[in-house]
């Protein structure tokens, strides 16, 4: 098995935050009648974006150079990218007819935000810059809580 370079990873990461958008954008579209979740959404829609920005300026600021315990660090990430999650019938962003209910949208976008966020821990680990790395996360934590406690309001419904 390959390893990633350094700039595969994030631009895996850049990647990742593109789908985030997408399926962000049209879970909005597709649940419009529901204002709260429109609201939920369209606030990570815009936060995926904002992240895809951090991590293309990244990818350029890091260069062409292995990180420290890179040989450690990369099967890790290639293992995250290559599971059934990212790649396989149950990834992160399903076909968009398998979502029928605000409650499939919803738990596909915690599994999503629960994947992605392993992934940025890899990422942190390989970067000096992890003060970076450190506030995405932080807000991809942010956005599995949201999404929490929006799934605990559907259940009161």
């Amino acid at each position: 098995m390959e390893n990633f370079t350094i700039r595969e990873v994030l631009e895996q990461a850049v990647q990742t935050e593109k789908l985030g958008y997408q399926y962000y954008t049209a879970m909005a579209d597709r649940f419009k009648e529901d204002q709260k979740l429109v609201k939920l959404f369209s606030t990570l829609a815009a936060k995926e974006l904002r992240h895809e920005k951090t991590y293309s300026e990244l990818k350029e600021m890091v260069g062409d150079e292995e990180p420290e315990k890179w040989d450690e660090i990369s099967p890790y990430l290639r293992a995250i990218v290559e599971s059934q999650f990212f790649l396989g019938k149950d990834k992160a962003i399903p076909s968009m007819d398998r979502i029928r209910t605000i409650n499939d949208a919803v738990d596909y976008a915690l599994g999503f935000e629960k994947e992605t966020l392993l992934y940025f821990f890899g990422i942190r680990d390989a970067v000096r810059e992890k003060e970076i790395v450190d506030e995405i996360i932080n807000e991809e934590k942010s956005h599995i809580m949201w999404l929490n406690i929006f799934k605990d309001a559907l259940v009161k419904r």
